[in-house]
């Protein structure tokens, strides 16, 4: 059961036929992080599959979207799609826990089955991070970045995510 969030009518339709030939069943839709909420709210899906800029403000309402979604139902799966790789975005939807959460580009809903695979994962309680989000983070390491302090089975585990493995 899932609930699908964004604001562009095209694409939300795209999504939702994607999800529903590949066996997912669309218990609502939205156009703005607000009627996401409610219709999280009252059909208190599996799923949500948001997208990252929504209206009011066309900034993060998706991940702030996530935030709430995670805290009111945290057995609720989370997936935030983006037009762009945004490494912050993604290190925001991971800072509490991994469990549960997705961040993938929106170039992923042209390839059903990995999508599917990677939204499953999500609704299982796992989780799944786009490929070139996680090569941007292990190319940009900084001294003082978040990814120094992993060890390098914590960088494989990471690695393993990107190419849709799970740890489970």
């Amino acid at each position: 059961r899932v609930v699908v969030a964004e604001d562009s009518f095209l694409l939300r339709a795209g999504v939702v036929r994607v999800l529903e030939d590949t066996g997912f069943v669309v218990v609502g839709e939205a156009g703005d992080a607000e009627e996401l909420l409610d219709e999280v709210r009252e059909h208190r899906p599996d799923l949500v599959v948001t997208d990252i800029r929504m209206p009011p403000t066309h900034t993060d309402e998706g991940v702030r979207a996530a935030a709430v979604i995670r805290s009111e139902l945290p057995r609720t799966g989370v997936v935030v799609l983006s037009q762009y790789v945004k490494e912050s975005y993604a290190l925001r939807l991971l800072e509490q826990s991994a469990a549960g959460v997705g961040y993938l580009l929106k170039d992923r809903v042209m390839e059903p089955r990995g999508f599917a695979q990677a939204l499953r994962q999500v609704a299982r309680g796992g989780s799944a991070l786009d490929p070139e989000v996680v090569a941007q983070m292990l190319e940009r390491r900084r001294r003082g970045g978040p990814l120094d302090d992993l060890s390098e089975r914590e960088l494989d585990v990471l690695a393993g995510m990107a190419e849709g493995r799970s740890n489970l």
